[in-house]
């Protein structure tokens, strides 16, 4: 079947060829979320079905498979948020959601809608991935994917996290040996209902503020993309009300920073006018983004950092931690923002970084302070959160740094005499350096107790937090997801097998960075008055 003969259009979909993992041929199905024609002929940027978007690319028609296309099914125009008719066709996947509205994505705040949008949402259907906050509070059963509460029972994760963790965590096999430690029992941590066990989180007496998916005031911008306000506190935690054609398809092609090149993942809201350009470049000392390499070279002869703005706090070997107060560097740190949010696609952006504070890692070499990574967190959190935002640069990726900066800001936790969880949802990398962290963690302390007069030693959950500085709630569903917890004569136990023993031994020698708490020099602040910020 010829090209000419078959009109292919947005919403189509049908098997795209691609290269696997292995560099093998294979044909999963994609949908077409947009067409354009360069130099006389057609490219397809295609989405593969149940598959991560960072994968999404423009193809061209010889890697399409004609004969298994399917046509979008045809769906009644409805009005949408300004009007007007929708003239994009559904695909088989949006069918069921006609009656979703359709949200519109705005660089800049409109005049006179602020009122109008915020009775519009209250009035309609939440758009996909959006959840409307519960008056309140409530820890339910809910499978992990939905990245609301680590609290709850762990039941499995996907197949791919599955694979990636057995690696380092072989699963386990029936023992016959003696438990290794013994969890002292709480009743306000764990209970049993007949045979059916599973673990209760404490619940806090103070009132929480509503989940952070949620539209809550105190954590949402304006739906116009731009806050109205300088806000005491921020979230960001993307509400997917943007979620449409445009940011659904990567912008930027290619970035420049420093002697690396990146591949872009996701959407980010660079400017319109850079996105047509073939690459973008970015000072890798204050990552402000120029058109052109001339342009990048006349900035560098004015540009005098060769450090992230702000306090360096850390320093060990070649590896530095720099504190960014955003709204003291509120240039860097949107800039940041921008280019964080080509690697993330769960968290949305926002203009004012006022509430955050952002720790950059750096690498040292006789040119200047490379950046390796970030993370950012509120400085006043209601809920906690000791990281909102995490990333590892894609060329320093794989390589431990993942977990020196899950390490670094639990080492912030520690100083500060709190204990700390990540902002929730998770990506799929984040959940897999967050999980592996907390179980060579928790593990590294299990199998350090000692027993005292031949008995077996004894721990609680709650002194493995405070020893961690890992939530409660996550020192929980981790023993779970390693199944570690067992009820032998009466009392909870955890039992770690030669394999669980075996797997961590060999995960710990290939783990070389590690933070020194001597090396770190920090003292935290009371963001709770105005007057500090």
């Amino acid at each position: 079947m010829a090209e000419s003969q078959v009109e292919i259009g947005e919403g189509c979909r049908l098997p795209v060829l691609r290269k696997n993992q292995e560099n093998e041929d294979e044909w999963p199905l994609a949908e077409i979320l947009s067409v354009k024609e360069v130099t006389g002929r057609k490219l397809y940027y295609v989405h593969y079905i149940d598959f991560n978007k960072r994968l999404d690319e423009w193809v061209t028609p010889d890697r399409l498979d004609l004969k298994k296309l399917q046509f979008p099914k045809k769906e009644a125009k409805t009005p949408t948020k300004n009007g007007l008719p929708t003239s994009r066709p559904s695909s088989p996947e949006r069918d069921v959601e006609n009656n979703l509205e359709v949200k519109q994505w705005h660089h800049l705040p409109q005049p006179d809608t602020k009122k109008r949008n915020r009775i519009e949402e209250t009035a309609t259907t939440p758009s996909r991935g959006k959840t409307v906050p519960s008056p309140k509070r409530k820890v339910e059963a809910v499978s992990l994917a939905t990245q609301v509460s680590p609290a709850t029972p762990v039941p499995s994760l996907p197949a791919s996290t599955e694979t990636n963790q057995a690696s380092v965590y072989p699963q386990m096999r029936e023992t016959t040996f003696p438990p290794k430690c013994v969890v002292r029992e709480d009743p306000d941590q764990l209970a049993t209902n007949g045979s059916a066990r599973r673990l209760i989180p404490t619940q806090p007496g103070r009132k929480r503020k509503a989940n952070c998916l949620g539209t809550d005031e105190d954590s949402q911008d304006s739906s116009d993309g731009i806050p109205s306000a300088p806000r005491m506190t921020g979230s960001l935690v993307s509400d997917r009300s943007h979620d449409d054609i445009i940011t659904r398809m990567k912008n930027i092609d290619c970035i420049e920073l420093g002697r690396h090149r990146l591949k872009p993942w996701y959407f980010s809201p660079y400017p319109q006018e850079l996105t047509t350009l073939p690459i973008l470049y970015l000072c890798e000392f204050c990552l402000k983004f120029v058109k052109s390499l001339k342009c990048l070279q006349r900035h560098l002869t004015k540009c005098n950092l060769r450090h992230p703005p702000g306090n360096e706090i850390y320093r060990k070997g070649t590896i530095s931690f720099f504190e960014i107060d955003g709204r003291k560097n509120k240039t860097y740190s949107q800039n940041l923002c921008l280019l964080a949010k080509c690697f993330l696609d769960h968290k949305t952006l926002y203009y004012d970084t006022d509430p955050f504070l952002f720790y950059v890692m750096t690498e040292y070499d006789s040119k200047g302070f490379h950046i390796v990574g970030y993370f950012s967190k509120e400085k006043e959190s209601t809920e906690d959160y000791n990281v909102a935002c995490i990333l590892t640069l894609p060329p320093y990726q794989r390589r431990g740094y993942g977990k020196l900066l899950i390490e670094f800001s639990y080492e912030l936790s520690k100083v500060e005499g709190k204990t700390g969880t990540p902002e929730k949802p998770l990506s799929d990398l984040g959940l897999l350096s967050y999980r592996s962290y907390w179980s060579q963690t928790i593990l590294e302390i299990l199998m350090n107790l000692k027993s005292e007069n031949g008995e077996r030693p004894q721990i609680t959950i709650n002194e493995i937090s405070e020893i961690t500085s890992v939530k409660k709630e996550d020192v929980i569903s981790t023993l779970q997801y390693l199944n570690l917890i067992n009820y032998y004569k009466g009392q909870y136990i955890l039992t770690l097998s030669e394999d669980i023993v075996e797997g961590h031994e060999r995960a710990m020698q290939k783990r070389h960075l590690r933070i020194d708490p001597k090396c770190l020099h920090f003292t935290p602040k009371d963001w709770s008055k105005r007057g500090k910020w």
